[in-house]
């Protein structure tokens, strides 16, 4: 049985960091490549960044390139989202996910919430102004 479960979200001021982790269970996971998703309220869920399999290529979207950092842990089976420079617009519930790796396909679907298999529970982070 899959699990991907996150920590690490909590209250914060503008300006400040946070570090959120993602572990995973009954999965290969050195064979699965990550990604971060969060979704405030009343607002669809969106991609934050991404990580291939080898954790040698990352993905980031817009609005978070430059502040946060994506990383893996394939020894401890751990997926890590690094967020500086946090802003009140970054508030929402923050998701990992997993798909196995294939072929050339990531590149092109990373951002897709339909391209990931699993799952996690999903942490609250809260920025205040």
């Amino acid at each position: 049985q899959v699990q991907l479960v996150e920590s690490g979200g909590e209250l914060v001021q503008a300006g400040g960091s946070l570090r959120l982790s993602c572990t995973a269970s009954g999965l290969t996971f050195s064979n699965y490549n990550m990604g971060w998703f969060r979704q405030a309220p009343g607002k669809e869920r969106e991609i934050v960044a991404a990580i291939m399999w080898s954790g040698t290529i990352t993905y980031y979207s817009d609005s978070v390139k430059g502040r946060f950092a994506i990383s893996k842990d394939n020894a401890r089976s751990l997926t890590y989202l690094q967020m500086n420079s946090l802003k009140p617009e970054d508030t929402g519930v923050y998701y990992c996910a997993a798909v196995a790796w294939s072929v050339g396909s990531f590149g092109r679907r990373w951002s897709r919430p339909s391209e990931y298999r699993y799952w996690g529970q999903g942490t609250q982070v809260t920025v205040s102004s």
